[in-house]
Order: C-alpha cells, then structure tokens, then sequence
C-alpha cells in the first residue's frame, strides 16, 4: 500500500472496479442473459468468521483493491445537529386546508425526499454549497405571499452536506452525508483514508422560527434512497466492505446517544458470488416519536443500484457482471439482483431473492401490481462490434411473483437499442427505447404469465420520462432528434415534450408536441422526476428548462446537425396540457435580471423546483422565491434568499 495519498480509499476502490466491470463488458463479443436463480429465503451468518470467509472466498478482483494493512481507529461521535438561526418569530403548526401541490412521486402514498417541500403554508429549502460542502435549510412563511417570510435556518458545517429532505406534519427530517477522515502514524509513515457516512436528524418545528433536534441517527455508508409511509421513514445505506489487518470493518449504527456495531449474525446474504460487497442496510424510523427504537436489517451485496417501494414491498435491485470463458470465447453476462423486502408499521422482513438477465435503467423500470413484481432490463451496451459489424443489445420485460420467481416475459425487444423510458399503469406498461428513432410500445401486462406487445408508434425523438395523464394518454419529455448521415443513430437536439393518445392500444399517436431550443437545452426533469410540477385536474405542467440556440452567423449554409447552441435562457416553462387541446405554452418565468451571460450561466438564480398554493405559482431558485399568480403568471412577490 502506498504512503500519503489515500485520502479517498472508498472512491478509489469504486471507480477501479466500475473500470474494471466497463472494460470486461467491452472485452465480450457478444452478451448471453445467465438463468435466473431464485431464493425464497435469505440466511444470516452464523459466526464472523464465517463472514469474514464468504467475503475473502467471493470477492475476488475487487480484493486486490480493498485488502489494506491500516489500523481502523474509533469513530468519531454522533452528528450533534445544525446550527440555529432564528429570523422571525412564530408559532404557526402545520395541518393546512390549502390547496397545494407536493413532490411528483411515483407510487401513490409513497413520499420521496426532495430538495424542497411545502406543507400548504410553509416552504422547507435544502440549500447546498458544493465547493465547501456546507449547506442548509430554510423554513420560509410561503402563503399568503403578501406575509412571505424567512422564519429560520438550520445550517450545517463544512463536509456535513444536506442532501434530501422530508416534511410529517411538525416534523423535518434531514439527511446528510459526510466523510469521516483518518490519519494512522506507522513506522513506514503515515496513512490516510476515509468512510462514509449518512446522518438522519429529524427536527420538531413546531414553531417554525425556533427548530429543535429530536433525534439524532448515523448510519455508517452512502445514501442511496429513501421513502415516506404515513408516520415512517425508510432508508437504504450502502457500506463498502473492506478489510483492516486482515479483519472486515463492520458497519456501526448511532441512534442518539447509543451505538451499535451491527452483529455478524443478523446479517443476511445471497448464494450468488460477486466480485465486490457492501453491506446494504435498510432503516425505518417512526418520525412522530421519538421513543420508539429504529428498526434495520442488514444485507451483504454487491453495488446496490436502484429501488422501487411500494406500499408493502421495497425491491433493492443492484446489477451484476460476470465474465467467462466459453468455447474459445469471453462472454460478459450482466444480471439484476432483486430483493425484496416486506414493510408494515415501520417493520422490515427479508423474504425473497431472485434474479433476472440484464440491467435497470432507473426506479421506473420497476412495478408492483396485483401481488406481482413488473420489471423492464435492458442487456449489453450500445457499441459496435468489430467482428460482427453491430451493435448487440436488446430489451426485455419480466415479471415475477412474490417469491420472485420469474412468470412472464417478453424478451428481444427493440434488439440494437435501450431502454430510455419506462412507465407502468395498472394492467399496461409504456416503453420507449432509442437508436435513431423513437418506438413508444404499449405492452399488455394483465395476464403476468402472458405479456405481449399490442402497439407501438415510432417518431423521431425519444422520451427520457413518461407522465400519465388520465388513463387514455401519456405524456412524454425527452429529446427532439435528427438522424445521422454518418451512420445508424441518430443527433439529439432541444427538449419535446410529446402527448400521446392511447386509447387505441394497437396504434398509438402522438397529438401534440412541443419543442424548446436546439441542441443543448437540457432540464433537470430529464433525469429527476422530482422536478417536475404536474396538476392533472387543472392541466397545469411547469418544468425548469435552460435554453441553448445555435448561432446561425456562425455558419455559412445549412446548420450542422450535430451543432451545439449557446445558453440564452433560464426559467420555468409553464404549460396547460389537457386531451382536448394538447400542449399550451401559458408562459415563462426566469429569476434571472438583465441579459444572460457566462457569469449568470453560474449564478445562484437556476429555477430548480415549481409549486403551487391555491391561486399562487411559487418557483424556487437558490437565490430567491418567486410568487406568480397562476391563472396569468404576474409576479406578485418575490423573496430573496440571502
């Protein structure tokens, strides 16, 4: 091992072995799905050594990088909670009558941490400073806007970085992430890494002027997700598994003033070998008291990837690749490893395992319905191949039971694309993958043992998120495209939002659409659903967009497709979109003064987040609230955020 240097050991460890796994997908001239396994229940280890044995027997590459000869030194003490500052004084409790809009979620009833959240009267502000890694949150009187106010501010110190929020009545919680740092003295020198570590604070902001800390919880590992149920909150932790003078580091748990290692023996674990672990552990926690004690379960993984919760079930996907030798020739196979994990009450019960061909592309790709587990995989990478002139990928649906055993499946869809998008509703499932045009397929998922396609519409463009809109049509956000000369795939250009008419399964069709900029015009809905604001009864869609044009002056004749535009533009679109008269630009709203720039292009004044109360527009930038009058998007006022 190597002498100063080894401030990030975890963050060099991960990205040698994604490198590691890349190149072997590369290495393969062709891709084969392995079968699925499927376990019905997951063990526990009986001792540590046991433990410590299943890991130095399976993790096999990713041990040359995680073996080390350091000395672990204890960990440091609890989060003691942000710092306070009062700005107004207040006493206001939650429970509002308003009408509101909250997080655009996925699964009904199921709450997900955002970066901003509203209770009706209150805005709750999760701001970062990612050079320093400081960051707060600001509890804001949002309504009326004539009293719009800053309350108070819980800020957090340098590397204590605030990463997602939640809001239960008069309770906030927090989470936070942060590296713990080590030095260890030696004789041959000195030695230095780190850990990973989550906190969880849940706050009681009864009066919203004065927040105080109620409980306290850190959790040894990354973040990776986390859900709301009525009063109780699961999250999922990820901690690398590694060895200190030839003993694994085991995971600890700090509930407020207490901490507990986690114990070898309540760890559970696959059959399935991997070439790395971590131990992946799932936390509920009753935010409306305080005395009753967290409960987690503890399972040894490989990189757990993507989760899907419902009201019963959280499904932890991670994607595994594995690389052999077969009749002369290196295959790289690539699975979803799925567990499923049964919640009730704040209660946590593993009970199934299993495993299908090919990767996740995100938390949508994933369902639960009728007692079944509907999932949507994507298998091999889009590159060419030398050998054989293509590309090989193809698509697949599989459904599975409780146990997790596979039922029905579609497999080979669209071979030589991806998967960009997925939505499923009730009986129907609505994919769109992407090379060069846009085929949006509608699949009859209603028999489980029997999955077929009934339709699809292929357009230019694809759609990176799907939105339903009623039961007879979806709406599509993604790129707008034009095929390439240069070979089989196709240039992305600015933002479209598509409406598509579903009503007749064997032959969608898209009614209407809308495009913003050229190539470059980029949205964080793209990638986080969270960001978008969508009220169906009112039809009203706001959605955060920077605008790119291309400089036509630039060019002489005809503009290149692959030409990139200049930003010009940042703000809200806001949209009416309703069946009968499609997508309707109403206008815009920026926080941006004057002309745009490169010095505004790294302001503080990006809208990130739209919401409404009642008659009220609200979008939040990091730098100020502005409030619009929703029906003909006047500024009413306007609150800087210092």
């Amino acid at each position: 091992m190597s002498k100063i240097g080894y401030a990030y050991l975890y963050a060099v460890a991960a990205v040698a072995i994604l490198l590691l796994t890349i190149l072997a997908t590369l290495m393969a001239p062709y891709l084969i799905p392995p079968k699925p396994e499927v376990k019905t229940e997951l063990k526990t280890f009986s001792s540590y050594d046991e433990l410590k044995n299943y890991i130095k027997t399976n993790m096999q590459t990713a041990s040359r990088w995680f073996g080390t000869d350091l000395i672990l030194p204890s960990f440091p003490p609890v989060f003691k909670g942000g710092t306070f500052t009062t700005v107004a004084t207040s006493t206001q409790a939650a429970e509002s009558s308003l009408s509101y809009s909250k997080t655009n979620v996925q699964v009904e009833g199921v709450d997900e941490a955002d970066i901003i959240k509203s209770d009706g009267t209150y805005l709750y502000i999760l701001r970062q400073d990612y050079s320093t890694g400081k960051g707060e949150v600001i509890i804001l009187k949002a309504y009326p806007p004539e009293e719009a106010k800053i309350l108070s501010k819980i800020v957090w110190g340098e590397n204590r970085a605030p990463t997602a929020i939640f809001i239960n009545g008069d309770k906030l919680v927090v989470f936070l992430s942060t590296w713990s740092n080590y030095m260890i003295m030696e004789k041959e020198g000195e030695y230095f890494y780190s850990t990973p570590k989550m906190g969880i604070e849940v706050y009681d902001v009864q009066n919203r002027a004065q927040p105080k800390l109620s409980r306290n919880i850190t959790i040894d590992g990354y973040y990776l997700s986390s859900r709301m149920i009525d009063n109780y909150v699961y999250v999922v932790a990820s901690f690398p598994a590694y060895f200190v003078k030839e003993d694994v580091v085991l995971p600890e748990i700090k509930v407020d003033n207490g901490k507990n290692k986690i114990d070898p023996t309540e760890v559970f674990y696959p059959e399935a070998a991997d070439v790395s672990y971590s131990f992946t552990t799932i936390l509920s926690l009753n935010i409306q008291d305080d005395q009753q004690t967290p409960i987690y379960k503890t399972i040894l993984t490989g990189a757990a990837s993507n989760i899907y919760v419902s009201l019963n079930n959280i499904y932890l996907t991670l994607t595994k690749y594995d690389v052999k030798e077969y009749q002369q020739a290196t295959i790289a196979t690539e699975e979803t490893l799925i567990y499923r994990v049964k919640i009730q009450n704040g209660e946590i019960k593993l009970e199934a395992e299993g495993s299908v061909p090919g990767h996740v592309l995100n938390q949508f790709s994933m369902d639960e319905y009728q007692g079944y587990f509907r999932v949507a995989t994507t298998i091999g990478q889009v590159f060419f191949r030398a050998q054989t002139g293509s590309s090989e990928q193809t698509n697949n649906l599989f459904i599975l039971d409780q146990s997790l055993k596979t039922v029905g499946k579609i497999e080979n869809i669209a071979p030589g694309e991806r998967i960009y998008s997925v939505r499923f509703m009730g009986d129907k499932a609505y994919m769109v993958t992407f090379k060069k045009v846009d085929p949006f397929f509608i699949i009859d998922v209603k028999e489980p043992s029997n999955p077929k396609i009934l339709g699809w519409l292929k357009i230019p463009g694809y759609s990176d998120y799907l939105h339903p809109l009623g039961e007879d049509y979806i709406i599509g956000i993604g790129k707008e495209t034009v095929p390439a000369e240069e070979g089989d795939f196709a240039w992305y250009q600015g933002i479209k939002i598509s409406l598509f008419d579903v009503r007749n399964v064997s032959s969608p069709v898209e009614t209407s659409k809308f495009k913003i900029g050229d190539r470059g015009t980029d949205s964080p809905v793209l990638y986080d659903h969270k960001a978008l604001l969508f009220d169906e009864p009112t039809g009203l869609m706001v959605i955060p967009v920077l605008v790119a044009e291309v400089n036509k002056e630039q060019y002489q004749g005809e503009i290149p497709s692959n030409a990139y535009g200049e930003p010009v533009w940042q703000g809200a679109y806001v949209f009416n979109v309703t069946a009968e008269n499609g997508i309707v630009l109403k206008g815009r709203i920026t926080h941006i003064k004057g002309e745009f720039n490169k010095e505004v292009y790294y302001s503080q004044n990006f809208v990130e987040r739209a919401l409404y109360i009642e008659e009220y527009l609200y979008t939040i930038s990091h730098g100020m609230v502005k409030v619009n009058n929703i029906n003909t998007l006047d500024e009413v006022a306007t609150i800087g955020l210092p």
